[in-house]
């Protein structure tokens, strides 16, 4: 589907040229916002996952913590608040103090789709809280279980749409693995039957017992079990073949212009000191830039995104507008 690619598409140049901005200003405008920050973090700072342990988010925010506890010489405790597709985890932060030392890292749709999906919300993630970084963006890929008798995309199609009772997908309530999943479905000609998780985690661990048929979930959280033998790789949605899985169909070769992912990023408390987001927005820049932690994301299908807080904010806001649109178009809900 066209809408899907033009996101991922207008979010990646959208980004790249915030990047290269953010690089040429950050010299002049974090040096002088940073003096008023030289002493922070002076305690443990603590990144809340909304997810269970072992998804995307969670495995960033160890990888990314680690790095930057060595780089302040602080703790940075990892905390896991799964629950009402991100919804608690979200909350948490927004109502925590306004300092820098509570952040939220999570897949970025959970504030961009999850307001449309809810039928009610106990606080407004536009306006409690606030950006910080976007870290990592990831496609997704489906996979299916071993006992399905298909090996390519073209035969789980076929199977698919053969099905008296439609195939079920595992996703994560409320994130951009429960809308690509029903794009995906709606493209194609067949039905899904949606079973919704709290998390990445859980998915592919009920995928690899056979409880559900399949998945569309980010390669970061799910390739590694792909190698292990656990499940069968079938496409990715990446704008083109993709570099680790060279010889893997892209579903846009059935589906034109279906391409999709996940941006893992970091957001706080709205009212947090200007001085203090930038202090975190360029340690986290510094560490995401080693080459050991680029290594480690390439390793892991993910590719790091440069960022700016004020930018990352607007580009919020604006996709919670697309994807509100596209949920009541579709009248999605959480189920």
């Amino acid at each position: 589907m066209m809408l899907i690619k033009a996101v991922i598409e207008r979010t990646l140049s959208a980004i790249a040229c915030i990047g290269t901005v953010a690089a040429m200003a950050l010299p002049n405008t974090a040096a002088s916002q940073a003096g008023a920050a030289t002493n922070f973090p002076d305690k443990p700072v603590k990144l809340v996952v909304p997810f269970p342990a072992g998804g995307a988010s969670d495995i960033l925010a160890r990888l990314v913590g680690k790095e930057l506890s060595e780089l302040w010489k602080q703790t940075v405790l990892i905390e896991n608040k799964p629950g009402a597709a991100g919804h608690l985890g979200g909350q948490y932060v927004a109502a925590s103090k306004p300092d820098g030392y509570t952040m939220l890292v999570a897949d970025l749709s959970i504030l961009t789709m999850t307001p449309s999906l809810m039928d009610k919300m106990t606080y407004n993630p536009a306006k409690e809280l606030t950006s910080v970084a976007i870290l990592a963006y990831s496609p997704h890929i489906l996979v299916v279980k071993n006992q399905m008798p298909v090996k390519t995309f073209d035969e789980f199609i076929a199977y698919a749409k053969a099905q008296k009772n439609p195939v079920s997908i595992g996703v994560t309530l409320g994130t951009s693995t429960h809308l690509a999943g029903v794009v995906l479905s709606k493209s194609l000609g067949f039905e899904y039957n949606f079973i919704g998780y709290k998390g990445g985690a859980q998915v592919v661990s009920d995928l690899a017992g056979g409880q559900i048929d399949s998945t569309l979930n980010s390669f970061l959280a799910t390739y590694p079990m792909v190698k292990a033998g656990n499940f069968r790789l079938i496409a990715v949605a990446s704008p083109k073949r993709f570099g680790q899985i060279p010889d893997t169909m892209t579903i846009a070769e059935r589906s034109p212009d279906f391409v999709t992912g996940s941006f893992q990023g970091v957001v706080t408390a709205a009212g947090t000191p200007p001085e203090i987001v930038a202090k975190i927005n360029a340690d986290i820049m510094k560490v995401v830039a080693k080459p050991e932690v680029q290594k480690r994301f390439a390793e892991l299908g993910s590719e790091g995104v440069p960022y700016n807080p004020v930018a990352m904010q607007k580009w919020l806001v604006d996709q919670t507008a697309y994807w509100g649109k596209v949920i009541k178009d579709n009248n999605i809900k959480l189920q």
